[in-house]
């Protein structure tokens, strides 16, 4: 999950190294390159016939979690338009928070204290590192706050689905597939917002980057280890994707972070590397069903 945090956070750099895509056309890419990506990983992984077969026969738990996945793809670019950068990041902050109330709503699960720490000293550290930054001075500001929450809701549903099958006896594998209807509801949505097209061969090699490394790989992994870690510790470990950003985009892009920047993502990384300790070292009861 560490990975896919680390995956996931290449976005920010990249996109500064862009030419002149912008806005709703880089979602259409990186969401269509991601879906083109997919069905090439996913036709290896279990061959073609049994990829469309499977999309084919999806259930409703299928298609829900299908259109999470397009959510999540396209709220943070729309929010982007909508609102400042850091109104977006706090909002996004509070997909652990609705992961765990999602998780004790509808699986049972009962959090160790370790975890509800962590949550709100790491919640803590992302308005500490953008509290400065944030604003609502119009309408448009409050509705890119309203879109934003449209990622951590859908990441949240997500992965509480996937464990909810998990424990129901049924292989969350098969829900691989729902990543890349995502990522075609995802294109399918923007295309009309993205044209005209203005985006260079340059620019096309990096959103083809993106949709590979930035989704598509991630995305599937996080879509496993929802086998093993539970839905709220994904979220929280998703959490590190804003300190990576950070990290990122002052080696790629030359954006040296400032004390309030430095400070809440030390607070973030204690946060989750304590929770983690704790868990490994046993010292707080393991979240049981009511």
């Amino acid at each position: 999950m560490v990975a896919c945090a680390l995956m996931w956070s290449i976005a920010g750099v990249v996109s500064r190294w862009l030419d002149s895509a912008r806005g709703f056309e880089v979602t259409f890419w990186r969401s269509a390159f991601n879906a083109l990506a997919l069905v090439l990983m996913l036709g290896w992984m279990r061959g073609t016939a049994t990829l469309w077969r499977t999309i084919r026969e999806g259930d409703r738990a299928f298609w829900v979690s299908a259109v999470c996945w397009a959510v999540m793809y396209t709220a943070f670019m729309l929010a982007l338009t909508l609102t400042a950068v850091a109104n977006v990041l706090i909002t996004m902050a509070l997909g652990p928070l609705f992961t765990a109330i999602g998780a004790r709503a509808f699986l049972g699960h009962q959090l160790p204290a370790r975890t509800w720490g962590a949550i709100v000293v790491a919640g803590l550290g992302i308005a500490w590192m953008y509290g400065s930054e944030v604003g609502l001075g119009d309408g448009t500001h409050f509705l890119g706050v309203l879109v934003a929450l449209g990622v951590p809701l859908a990441a949240a549903t997500n992965w509480t689905l996937m464990q909810r099958l998990h424990h129901a006896g049924d292989d969350a594998g098969d829900m691989l597939p729902a990543v890349l209807m995502g990522a075609l509801l995802s294109a399918a949505v923007t295309l009309p917002l993205a044209l005209p097209f203005s985006a260079t061969p340059h620019d096309l090699g990096l959103l083809g980057l993106l949709g590979l490394v930035q989704l598509a790989i991630p995305c599937l992994l996080a879509m496993t280890v929802t086998r093993v870690l539970k839905a709220p510790e994904i979220a929280l470990l998703g959490l590190l994707e804003v300190v990576f950003g950070v990290l990122w985009a002052w080696l790629g892009a030359g954006e040296a972070p400032s004390v309030p920047v430095l400070g809440g993502g030390a607070l973030v990384l204690g946060a989750l590397v304590i929770n983690e300790w704790l868990a490994m070292r046993g010292l707080s009861r393991e979240p049981a069903r009511a």
